[in-house]
């Protein structure tokens, strides 16, 4: 893919799409195309890996469990978040004109 900005999905029907760019023994490397889809009700990631995604394009909403309890973040382009493994997480919106284009790593966990 010679370009993240390229053959962006459109429509909420098309449904959520993603792209593997880079898959190496400790590191992922994804493009998401949002278009408009969020989490379902009730439904929470609680990954095994960690992750980092950074906002390209559109905005979206999450919910983030943290220690003292649940956090909205609010993201833009340009904006990034960490998400540590097991950190529980949802999607409440995402924009669809624009496409929301996500940058998303994942890589595990240490070994202890």
């Amino acid at each position: 893919m010679p370009n993240l900005f390229r053959d962006l999905p459109t429509g909420a029907a098309t449904g959520e799409r993603i792209d593997h760019l880079l898959d190496r023994p400790g590191l992922r490397v994804e493009r998401i195309v949002s278009t408009g889809q969020a989490s379902p009700p009730d439904f929470w990631y609680d990954q095994s890996e960690h992750e980092w995604v950074l906002l390209l394009q559109g905005a979206a909403e999450l919910t983030v469990a943290m220690p003292d309890g649940l956090r909205t973040v609010q993201l833009t382009p340009g904006d990034s978040l960490e998400l540590p493994a097991h950190r529980r997480h949802r999607v409440v919106s995402t924009c669809a004109d624009p496409p929301t284009l996500w940058l998303a790593l994942f890589w595990p966990v240490a070994a202890p």
